[in-house]
């Protein structure tokens, strides 16, 4: 059951980075952290 979630959810990845949403995705976190340390 877990190797369909792991399949899965490499899936979705692989969408996303075909997608070309990975900077995006990735800026969004850096914020979200940086503002969580308090520096953003």
């Amino acid at each position: 059951m877990w190797l369909a979630g792991v399949t899965i959810g490499v899936a979705f990845l692989m969408v996303g980075l075909w997608q070309d949403q990975f900077a995006d995705i990735y800026r969004k976190a850096a914020m979200i952290c940086l503002e969580c340390i308090g520096i953003g």
